[in-house]
């Protein structure tokens, strides 16, 4: 850190401690540097777009690295490494931290120690435990910290295929119903995984050491004992796929939710976040939907080999569903990319609404949890409507 660095933040009221081992990059603004946050020793910030809010606390168990990413006020970074991530208000993340592009973590959202995301949104409230390996993934759920969606140590989240793909993006809950804070919780046990890409219904409770092979689509439901019959050896060939609907629907869901929540980001989250961390979650956002674009077209490429690989038997079902997939394609990806930026705007009339009762109540999370229920009403209606141009895209092929 330089001498002027060091002047211009503490001027101010940023706390650092032993500055002389603190590195701050050329290119990091120092106005997004707010009073009131501390940067304990070894820490590194880069990038423009980094941002530490006021009573953030950067590196208080082992040095940090921040990269073009944004702390929202009151979040605790204990230790770790940060690029492109946002974490908003009062999140907190544990010493050996690992969050790569496309990563954000909401109001109070929680991980422990040595947790590794990449493209991974958390909802409010939602904690994890440590030793996890949770990327890909969007999970919502739970209604406080007392209340909340909990993920066990030492779970995984598979989103790598023998087939060598990552189109297994798992919805834990959904954007559509989970944004009003009011659902169910979900659980997933400890010592135990799930198996890319899923859907899991809110109030499901996966016992500690199960890995979840099938979608859950029902809420409520309780899932325990052993989860996979006896070992058994058969041929294999990595180039065949088997069916695929269950994937690409899962697939295609995925990325309408993430549209949706880019909307609300734009048109409800724009009324109350500052602009550092609104830029930055929007952005990953982005970078979210074109990963999952990116995997579904390298999805097809394998269909392809896979029909060409099967020979006399791509007249069977299982192969004239993935040439039909193969055929639909660039119909759907020209649609989902035109759909994804033209979303429905926010009626200026409930916006104005919207931002007053945000101005009144302070908290995001509590001024969702107390909109006035016509209000509610109005803005679901305009989300459900953004859902549906997503999904029919889906049902058209």
């Amino acid at each position: 850190m330089t001498k002027d660095q060091h002047q211009a933040l503490t001027s101010k009221g940023v706390i650092l401690k032993q500055p002389e081992s603190i590195f701050i990059d050329d290119d990091v603004c120092l106005d997004n540097i707010c009073a009131g946050a501390t940067i304990y020793p070894g820490c590194r910030l880069l990038g423009s777009t980094t941002y530490i809010g006021k009573g953030a606390i950067v590196g208080g168990e082992s040095p940090v690295t921040v990269k073009d990413s944004q702390l929202g006020d009151n979040v605790v970074l204990a230790g770790g490494f940060v690029d492109n991530t946002t974490l908003l208000e009062g999140a907190y993340a544990g010493d050996g931290f690992h969050a790569r592009p496309g990563t954000i973590l909401e109001e109070n959202a929680t991980v422990g120690h040595t947790v590794g995301l990449k493209q991974t949104i958390l909802f409010p409230f939602v904690i994890t435990g440590s030793l996890i390996n949770f990327c890909d993934i969007l999970m919502a759920g739970g209604t406080s910290l007392e209340n909340h969606s909990e993920v066990g140590s030492s779970y995984i989240h598979f989103n790598f295929t023998p087939h060598q793909d990552k189109a297994t993006a798992s919805l834990v809950g959904d954007v559509i119903n989970g944004v009003w804070l009011d659902k169910d919780p979900i659980f997933l046990g400890g010592q135990g995984g799930l198996v890319g890409p899923r859907r899991i219904a809110y109030g499901t409770v996966v016992s500690a050491g199960i890995v979840l092979r099938r979608d859950v689509t029902i809420e409520g439901m309780l899932l325990s004992g052993a989860d996979a019959g006896n070992n058994r050896e058969r041929p294999y060939n990595f180039k065949l796929y088997g069916p695929i609907k269950g994937v690409i629907d899962n697939c295609v869901e995925y990325i309408a939710q993430i549209s949706c929540l880019y909307a609300w980001y734009k048109e409800v989250r724009s009324l109350c976040l500052p602009n550092q961390l609104l830029n930055g979650a929007t952005k990953h956002l982005e970078q979210v939907f074109a990963e999952r674009m990116f995997r579904l077209n390298e999805l097809v490429d394998k269909l392809k080999l896979s029909v060409e690989e099967a020979g006399s038997r791509r007249t069977s079902g299982i192969f004239r569903a993935q040439q039909s997939f193969i055929d639909a394609w660039g119909y759907l990806e020209e649609k989902l990319n035109a759909s994804f930026y033209s979303y429905e705007k926010l009626p200026s009339e409930t916006a104005n609404l919207l931002k007053t009762h945000f101005d009144s109540v302070g908290s995001y999370t509590k001024a969702i949890q107390t909109i006035p229920c016509e209000l509610r009403e109005t803005i679901s209606s305009w989300l459900n409507s953004n859902y549906d141009k997503k999904v029919k895209y889906e049902k058209t092929k």
